[in-house]
């Protein structure tokens, strides 16, 4: 959800970000696991993947912050599964299934793990983009209740257009089950001292990826 801690951009007393050399994709066995059954559940398009971001978006901030990163996929996959009728918590405690019921269930085969690579989020559309490359525009101050892409630290702030990325899926309401109600993208650049002050270096700016419902002229 919005406003939740997992979104930290720009939040302070977390220390800095340690890089790990030479950093394996994965550093325990039970992580590929994790990773390797949240994408087979991809058959079964139960979810999409902004409502599998917003599962783990509604972890309790004392075990988001206390999770590692595959710990809170697997804790948003259990979420998801138990919404969607393909667990119950006790069998999830156990391990194991303990009863039969209609749930949806699929063998994942051969050629899905052939065609594993993320769809196209892009969408037709017969509307025109309000804004174009050049464009200075303001960040709406929004707070909603649940999903959102556009970040604390870039609300109400001032940018401009650097290009237009098209329509595509709005994870917005996507994420809350209620369509893909495609919107025009768009790269907006941002100087560091209006994101983070004046005492912000200078020479950094920072760009994000914005939905036209987020934006409106400056």
């Amino acid at each position: 959800m919005t406003n939740a801690i997992h979104d930290m951009g720009g939040m302070h007393g977390f220390g800095a970000v340690e890089q790990e050399a030479d950093e394996p994709v994965f550093h325990e066995k039970w992580e590929s696991r994790v990773y390797a059954m949240n994408r087979a559940m991809g058959p079964l398009r139960l979810w999409t993947i902004d409502e599998g971001r917003a599962a783990q978006e509604a972890l309790p901030p004392s075990v988001y912050v206390s999770a590692t990163y595959y710990q809170r996929w697997l804790l948003g996959l259990e979420r998801r599964v138990q919404e969607h009728n393909l667990a119950g918590a006790d069998e999830l405690e156990a391990g194991r299934s303990l009863r039969t019921n209609d749930r949806p269930n699929r063998i994942f085969e051969v050629d899905d793990a052939n065609n594993l690579t993320r769809g196209n989020f892009e969408r037709d559309t017969a509307t025109s983009p309000q804004f174009k490359a050049g464009d200075q525009v303001r960040t709406l101050n929004i707070n909603p209740d649940t999903h959102t892409r556009l970040p604390r630290y870039a609300r109400d702030k001032i940018g401009v257009v650097e290009a237009v990325r098209g329509c595509h899926v709005y994870p917005d309401s996507v994420a809350t089950g209620a369509g893909e109600d495609p919107q025009w993208l768009y790269t907006v650049v941002f100087p560091g001292s209006v994101l983070w002050g004046e005492d912000s270096d200078p020479s950094v700016d920072v760009s994000i990826e914005a939905f036209e419902p987020y934006l409106e002229p400056a």
